[in-house]
């Protein structure tokens, strides 16, 4: 049997994504129609207290998170039409049906999801299989509920994003960097996988804090006003008054980074505390770093390996981290670990 490179496998689940994103819009028609609830909720949330809390601290989309539930959303960078915010909204939605089916509505809906009903499979002429493609896909019940006002949205953008679907496929086609940027959403996958394992440990299903949080992730995925919160998030607090100057334990800083990042990592395994050569590209009229580079270890496919990072600063903070295997892929930054930066935590 041939076995296949780490690189062949992603080029099959690449295709096997564009097929499905040119599946037929009549299937989410349908499954739309058995929705019968309204979008809109009756509950006034803008009577609530203002001292409510969603934590958001550790996760991978912290960020996004704590602008949702604050209704800041001038502050968020995705579009309701971006894939990721779907992805966001789609695992969110699973994440709170399994793990707090008793906090959900008497009228919960049942969450469907595409599976594959054919896949065309390719064969060299020993029988060994070359690529995977799925050529039909299904909606089948997944097990697991949500709130019909919650779903009903999702499904809008969803169907929103299928009419959309032959530009989409065409800019993975004939993006240059395609492999890049299929990796980057693989590891945000996995940061979204850890995130929702840990998002209901730090705030209670049946919260106030979640509830604010679900309205205003409606009411975005419907391009609709947000509830506001008074006062402003820590993460464009810090954005507007930018990183501290002074001596600062980049070692440290990097190492936190890098460690953060590698939680998504597919394959390698990062090798904590193995920051060696920071250096300073360039700096601002402030004397802060606008780039910094340095090596790293980490392991994979049973072998030790060495590679470089480099990190570019706005105003001060962390913005980008690139990897030497996709140097044109900027990785987002912790929100945490950038805000802990931020507040002086990395001083020497």
């Amino acid at each position: 049997m041939i076995k296949q490179s780490p690189k062949t496998i992603l080029q099959m689940h690449i295709r096997s994504l564009i097929s499905k994103l040119l599946g037929l819009n009549i299937v989410f028609v349908i499954t739309a129609s058995f929705i019968n609830n309204p979008v809109d909720s009756s509950e006034n949330w803008s009577d609530l207290p203002q001292s409510m809390d969603f934590n958001t601290d550790g996760l991978y989309f912290a960020e996004f998170y704590d602008y949702i539930y604050r209704g800041h959303f001038e502050n968020i960078e995705l579009k309701r039409e971006d894939m990721q915010f779907l992805m966001i909204f789609g695992q969110y939605l699973r994440a709170f049906g399994k793990q707090c089916p008793s906090a959900l509505p008497a009228d919960k809906v049942e969450i469907m999801e595409e599976v594959c009903a054919t896949e065309e499979v390719t064969r060299n002429g020993y029988g060994d299989v070359l690529s995977r493609v799925c050529v039909r896909w299904e909606w089948v019940g997944t097990g697991l509920y949500a709130r019909p006002d919650l779903y009903a949205a999702k499904m809008e953008v969803e169907g929103m994003q299928r009419t959309d679907a032959l530009r989409t496929a065409m800019e993975m086609i004939t993006d240059p960097n395609s492999m890049g940027n299929s990796v980057d959403l693989m590891h945000k996958a996995k940061g979204l996988q850890n995130d929702m394992v840990q998002i209901f440990k730090l705030n209670p299903c049946n919260s106030l804090g979640v509830r604010r949080f679900e309205e205003n992730l409606k009411l975005f995925a419907l391009s609709k006003p947000a509830i506001r919160m008074q006062g402003s998030s820590k993460y464009a607090t810090m954005k507007k008054s930018g990183g501290p100057s002074g001596s600062q334990d980049f070692n440290r800083l990097i190492d936190d980074l890098v460690a953060n990042q590698s939680k998504t990592w597919s394959f390698n395994r990062y090798t904590q505390g193995s920051i060696s050569g920071v250096t300073i590209l360039s700096k601002d009229n402030e004397g802060r770093p606008m780039a910094l580079q340095a090596n790293y270890s980490y392991k994979g496919f049973g072998s030790s390996a060495n590679g470089w990072v480099k990190i570019d600063f706005t105003n001060g903070l962390p913005n980008c981290i690139y990897f030497f295997d996709f140097p044109s892929n900027c990785k987002t930054p912790s929100s945490s670990i950038v805000a802990a930066y931020a507040q002086g935590s990395y001083g020497k």
